[in-house]
């Protein structure tokens, strides 16, 4: 390489690491104005210390959610003219909508009461209604006032379920508006279960990796792509033996399998 290319690739090195140090610096001075909890007149949300609420969802008044129940991405619950009551071990999947309603035509206050152990799917919408425990809510179904699942049920993905609507225990309802299709399985019911704690889990490893700072999450960017092309079962059938450089010796609490195999 000639003068002139040393002297380029050495000004478009210095224009590259700045550019990369600028975005570094803009990151840690980001500041968004979204509040995942928010207060309403005199209401605030109660959030149990134990349940994950993503960033990018809102709490909003008098809502109160228990132990190990999770609020993921794009989700907002607003209580505002009414109460909120979400269970344990409750997950309300992404891009949910849960709301309140004063009362309906014959006066009857609507709060939202959720359960123990209720899935409710993607972008569903649940107004004024009632979900007891364990019962599961598919994606994009939208529940009105009045609406009552009870224990062991499903209301289908993309079901609407009228005002005023009981589903009874162990009964799958869909359709527009929604309707009985037949009886849940043992299977099935012991699925709901199941899913409730498999998103339980999964929240807490999303709360882990949401809690870490921002020169944690570059450094692990910098551990993959330093591990990229490195696949110990790969090399051990050539006979390859890699030694890790000192500097790349992983905390405990960082990609632990990387360090059980190292060690």
């Amino acid at each position: 390489m000639g003068t002139l290319g040393k002297a380029i690739y050495t000004v478009g090195f210095w224009i590259r690491e700045t550019g990369q140090g600028l975005d570094r610096l803009g990151c840690r001075l980001q500041v968004s104005r979204h509040r995942t909890l928010m207060n309403i007149f005199d209401k605030a949300p109660v959030v149990d210390r134990d349940a994950f609420v993503a960033p990018s969802a809102s709490i909003i008044g008098d809502v109160q959610l228990g132990r190990g129940s999770s609020i993921w991405y794009g989700c907002v619950l607003r209580g505002d003219v009414n109460s909120i009551s979400i269970g344990s071990g409750t997950n309300i999947q992404d891009n949910s909508l849960v709301h309140v309603a004063k009362s309906n035509l014959n006066g009857k206050v609507l709060p939202t009461i959720i359960g123990n152990s209720v899935t409710v799917g993607h972008s569903a919408v649940l107004h004024g209604c009632t979900v007891e425990d364990e019962a599961f809510v598919g994606m994009g179904a939208t529940l009105l006032d009045g609406v009552y699942v009870e224990k062991h049920a499903m209301v289908a993905a993309g079901a609407l379920v009228r005002q005023n609507t009981r589903i009874p225990c162990g009964e799958v309802w869909g359709g527009s508006p929604a309707k009985f299709l037949r009886k849940l399985t043992e299977e099935e019911m012991a699925f709901i279960s199941q899913s409730a704690l498999n998103y339980s889990n999964l929240a807490q490893v999303h709360a882990a990796e949401n809690a870490k700072s921002f020169d944690e999450i570059e450094f692990e960017k910098l551990l993959r792509k330093k591990f990229a092309r490195r696949d110990e079962e790969y090399d051990s059938m050539l006979g390859v033996v890699r030694e890790t450089p000192p500097e790349l010796i992983l905390p405990d609490n960082i990609m632990p399998d990387k360090v059980a195999k190292t060690a």
